[in-house]
């Protein structure tokens, strides 16, 4: 999210503009000021597009009340739970699994009314996504992809 905030969010806060952060000061011990959400675009976050899930903590989410307090702008209301009940200390998510979870978030993509829409997300969540439409892509990403 700290990625998203900060190519996409707005300015530092302004004094006197009562509008909610997207990202508040130091998040994540960034040393960072406070980005505001004054003329951005709308941010939602969507558990179908995180990275791939299991045993690395590192690909564990945080509480979405934890997040919540960390980015007050962003739209949170399609998690469904606080904690993250995905993730396993004992298995990894297998690619086919990413790709069918990638896959449930495009169908999920085109649902959206939106012209324009960037997506925000991991390395090997985005790649087994795309691998998984093979060579219905631009030749650009195929050889990108090194399909």
């Amino acid at each position: 999210m700290q990625t998203a905030v900060g190519a996409f969010g707005g300015e530092a806060t302004a004094v006197g503009i009562d509008v909610p952060p997207l990202m508040e000061e130091n998040t994540g011990n960034s040393n960072r000021p406070a980005i505001s959400s004054l003329n951005c675009p709308p941010f939602i976050a969507v558990e179908l597009c995180r990275e791939e899930m299991g045993i690395h903590p590192c690909d564990r989410r945080r509480s979405i009340s934890e997040y919540k307090s960390m980015f007050p702008a962003i739209d949170f209301s399609l998690i469904e739970t606080d904690r993250d009940v995905w993730w396993s200390p004992k298995t990894r998510e297998k690619p086919e699994d990413v790709a069918a979870r990638g896959l449930k978030f495009m169908k999920w993509l085109l649902t959206r009314e939106e012209k324009e829409i960037v997506v925000v997300s991991h390395g090997g969540f985005l790649i087994h996504t795309l691998r998984a439409y093979g060579d219905d892509c631009h030749p650009t990403l195929k050889k990108e992809m090194s399909i």
